[in-house]
């Protein structure tokens, strides 16, 4: 749940120049005391790697062998970098302002910032999310004569970001890689793709990393600069790089070599965006005199859940030695749950979380369900929602995602740089205003005739074939962004520019005047959007929406995740990494699901779907659940579904195995054979998580997993406790099951109605 170890902080604080490494176990001391020369870090998961780097900067600061300049630390989320951050200064104080510290696209954004006229940019460039780049490439197809539904953009991005994340210029490309009709298509897109870019003064994700290395390779003075500004270089995740990113670091840190990467080889899972797991593995042949210092002590989970773990990776061949230990406990073994469907999988999770939470005083967000592909999240919403249980969906939609949020974005984008054709095309008939597409499709066509932007063609409408009408409209929406953009160069505060947009550009009004659910939900999404500015604009005095567009440009789906919010957890694997969980149920763990089996015509790539396995049991502390469905719907139809190898690979001493009775029930009604095949016809096996001693019950058609208390201690008369309203006694009891309600009278907060199954009451001894 947390992204830091659970080992304790030291008592000692910098500030009063104590020794601030006192606290590191040995290895973590080694790494953290380093100061000189290139420095590998390898950190197992759950070892305390943040934590290593953490010290490390403080350290560095503290016995003053660098300035907060000249430090840059690279992360993967922004979350992560802010934490490091708070806790540097929590050691060290003031000492810990000004380092250079974030994300890859967002440290290399603000360089690019500075620096943008050097490669042909203004420092105004807008940065184009998926959405975006996809709208781009759409566009580009369609005056290709391809039609975008046959060629999806999607697989035309995609292609052009590897080409990108391998350095490959769209010339490259035309000239070298074309294999296929694709990839011809795609060559012919890239060159296309790439000059709209730079003709709209924008920049997509990949060239937030590829951007700098033409900088810095077309101009070795500005290298310079940013070799003698970040003396120390550190870099968390390097397992996660790409070629572009081991490119640029590797050359702001020629010149002085103190570079200290921290990763772990066996949580390398990104290939799909690019990620080179030889980066971490190369890294002593990169860097002659690297020393390596292994961080092999778990803090985290409990023996049981890391021999699991570990007996699937010692099963991967490539990778760094380390052996992992902790002096955890042994704790519980692993359940492996066995289930008819994905409904069933589903409902067998959901219950076992409702009944954790009553019989162990976990809360909601203890737990998360971790699976492979995000269409599997659905079944569980539903049984959530049914069972009254509050969730978090990691992952799906963002907020900023939204069509409503977009286009108010899209407009405040024009204010900042009025060349972005995406954010253009996206509001210049939004709301209606009557230009419609064919004034759309003869302005584009005007524009790509020329060479010159869109929005230069609208500023010379009058001199365009076009309706009196359609130029009178044009006219209008050209003044309305000119008269907007003048009041935002003035330096109106942020807030007040985005009211004013909302008010002239009659977006809001009508989302009102429809009034419809939607239409009123949307609205209340874009008075959202005005409490985060202006939380944006309280936070930071010099607030510039330039910076604030960049900053939820650059959003994870780590970035999504609040940890402090009452819900479990739903989210892929992928996004989980980094966090940690007290229960974790990884499910789906079928053949071409988990592992996912091989994609377009490509080899399944099983020692990274080992890996990500791997990743997702070093999630959990105290708990872990398998599951695996023997049947699940694809593409509409009932398929079966073989348990997935991995399965097969866990050391079956920490795995205990619990087949649903409603498995055999289902099954029993298809085979026609009235008994379970353990000579006890009609009954069901239920466990207790904790223990596997058997207890029975009568058998029932309901799919949901109810769980019956022999000794219920929730009776009249009963001194309990609850968590928000503190000492009470029971006064009455009404209904039964998952109905139950008691009354309860509280001593300091009056008598309270509560449903038994959510009120987490403890009986008080």
């Amino acid at each position: 749940m947390k992204q830091f170890s659970l080992q304790p902080e030291p008592h000692s604080s910098g500030r009063n120049n104590k020794d601030i490494l006192s606290g590191l176990n040995e290895q973590q001391r080694k790494a953290a005391a380093h100061v000189s020369g290139p420095l590998l870090i390898i950190a197992g998961a759950g070892s305390g790697k943040t934590r290593v780097l953490t010290y490390r900067i403080a350290n560095l600061l503290q016995k003053q062998h660098a300035l907060p300049q000249n430090i840059l630390a690279l992360t993967f989320t922004n979350k992560a970098a802010r934490e490091m951050q708070e806790r540097i200064q929590g050691l060290i104080g003031e000492k810990a302002k000004g380092l250079w510290m974030g994300t890859f696209h967002s440290i290399f954004s603000k360089i690019l910032r500075f620096e943008a006229e050097a490669i042909g940019y203004d420092s105004s460039f807008s940065i184009y999310d998926t959405t975006d780049s996809e709208n781009a490439i759409k566009l580009i197809l369609k005056e290709l004569n391809f039609d975008p539904k046959e060629i999806r953009p999607r697989t035309i991005l995609h292609k052009i970001s590897d080409a990108k994340n391998q350095l490959i210029k769209p010339d490259q490309y035309q000239q070298r890689f074309v294999q296929s009709t694709l990839d011809d298509i795609t060559a012919r897109v890239f060159v296309i793709y790439d000059k709209r870019l730079r003709q709209a003064n924008a920049m997509d994700f990949d060239d937030l990393l590829i951007k700098p290395i033409e900088l810095f390779e077309e101009h070795p003075d500005i290298l310079n600069k940013y070799q003698d500004r970040f003396r120390y270089i550190l870099i968390d995740e390097y397992q996660d790089t790409n070629h572009a990113q081991y490119k640029v670091t590797k050359m702001l840190g020629a010149k002085y070599k103190n570079i200290c990467v921290v990763g772990d080889d066996a949580q390398s899972i990104y290939s799909f965006r690019g990620a080179d797991i030889s980066n971490i593995l190369n890294f002593k042949n990169d860097y002659e005199g690297a020393v390596e210092v292994p961080l092999e002590q778990n803090y985290r989970s409990t023996k049981y859940i890391l021999q699991c773990a570990d007996s699937i990776i010692k099963r991967n061949t490539k990778q760094l030695e380390k052996t992992l230990w902790t002096d955890n406990s042994d704790g519980e073994s692993v359940t492996l749950l066995e289930n008819f469907d994905e409904r069933d999988e589903a409902n067998r999770v959901v219950n076992y979380i409702h009944d954790m939470k009553l019989r162990h005083g976990f809360n909601n967000n203890d737990f998360a369900i971790l699976y492979r592909t995000n269409y599997q999240s659905r079944v569980f919403e539903e049984a959530f929602r049914r069972k009254n249980i509050a969730y978090q969906l990691v992952g799906g939609l963002s907020f900023y995602q939204r069509k409503e949020i977009k286009d108010v974005l899209a407009y405040l984008t024009l204010l900042v740089n009025p060349e972005d054709e995406q954010a253009l095309l996206r509001i210049i008939n939004e709301p209606s205003r009557g230009i419609g597409n064919k004034t759309l499709n003869a302005l584009l066509k005007r524009a790509r005739n020329s060479g010159k932007s869109v929005w230069s063609i609208l500023h010379n409408v009058e001199t365009a074939d076009l309706y009196k009408p359609a130029k009178r409209k044009i006219g209008e929406f050209v003044q309305m962004i000119e008269n907007l953009k003048d009041l935002h160069d003035s330096g109106t505060p942020i807030l007040d520019v985005t009211k004013k947009v909302l008010e002239k550009s009659g977006y809001l009004k009508a989302l009102v005047e429809e009034g419809s659910a939607q239409s009123l939900t949307r609205r209340d999404n874009v008075l959202e959007l005005q409490n985060a500015i202006a939380y944006y604009q309280q936070n930071n005095r010099t607030a510039k929406l330039s910076n604030f567009l960049q900053e939820i440009s650059l959003i994870t789906d780590s970035d999504k995740y609040d940890e402090d919010k009452p819900a479990v957890t739903l989210m892929t694997v992928h996004a989980s990494k980094g966090l940690e969980f007290p229960v974790v149920f990884i499910v789906g763990l079928e053949e071409n699901l988990f592992p996912m089996g091989p994609r377009e015509g490509e080899e399944a790539n099983i020692e990274e779907e080992r890996r990500l396995f791997y990743v997702a049991i070093t999630r959990a502390e105290k708990k872990l659940f398998f599951s695996f469905s023997k049947l699940r719907y694809k593409f509409g139809e009932e398929q079966r579904q073989a348990r997935s190898r991995f399965l097969d690979e866990v050391d079956p001493g920490v795995v205990r195995t619990e087949t649903g009775a409603t498995i055999r029930q289902k099954e029993n009604r298809f085979s026609g054979n009235g008994n379970d095949g353990s000579g006890n016809s009609g009954t069901e096996i239920e466990y207790d998580w904790q223990t596997p001693k058997k207890t029975r019950k009568p058998s029932t058609p309901s799919i949901d997993y109810e769980y019956e208390y022999d000794d219920d201690p929730f009776r009249v008369g009963v001194q309990v406790v609850h968590p928000a309203f503190g000492p009470g006694k029971i006064l009455q009891r009404n209904g039964s099951g998952k109905d139950t309600r008691v009354v309860v009278f509280f001593k300091n907060r009056g008598q309270k109605t509560l449903m038994l199954r959510a009120a987490n009451l403890k009986v008080l001894q």
